[in-house]
């Protein structure tokens, strides 16, 4: 999908470097990881796209899993726990110096369609609320995200709010 800031278009091997990078950029309100665990996420991924800009840079990417992915995050496994067909957003990052301009939205409209084409009518996120991440949220709730509860992970340091979007 082209657009005049850009594309969407599925994540390779170029783009994990930068992928990366982005993500680490955005820790603690995305879980931190390393290369090999990025690359097995993507393996079982059921979408990965990467967003660029005019300029052809890097402007966010999303990684996304459906039901019975063998996934070890809390989070996924919550939701796996609660819906028979779902599309799991694991993780989603813009760019600094792209937000602002419908890259989050772009995203996550194709996650939506994708979502739809999978026959899956609820789209699942969690967000932190501790530490808190007040810009996500508000933005997840543009999206049309709502709570559907909270939990506490990873030795009960990181608190998430868990979110799903009925399409």
């Amino acid at each position: 999908m082209t657009t005049a800031a850009g594309e969407l278009r599925s994540l390779d091997d170029a783009d994990l470097d930068e992928v990366l990078a982005l993500n680490q950029h955005w820790v603690p309100h995305v879980g931190s990881l390393g290369m090999d665990r990025l690359r097995g996420i993507r393996a079982e991924a059921e979408l990965a796209l990467v967003a660029t800009t005019a300029a052809g840079s890097l402007g966010g990417f999303v990684l996304v899993l459906g039901p019975g992915a063998a996934y070890d995050s809390p989070n996924y496994r919550w939701f796996a726990e609660r819906h028979g067909r779902f599309t799991y957003v694991d993780r989603i990052a813009v760019d600094s110096a792209t937000m602002g301009s419908g890259v989050g939205r772009r995203l996550y409209e194709a996650v939506a369609d994708h979502a739809r084409a999978q026959g899956s009518s609820v789209v699942c996120a969690e967000v932190n609320t501790e530490p808190p991440n007040p810009d996500s949220q508000a933005f997840h709730a543009r999206m049309g995200f709502v709570e559907v509860g909270r939990q506490w992970t990873y030795g009960h340091t990181v608190e998430v709010q868990m979110l799903e979007w009925s399409l």
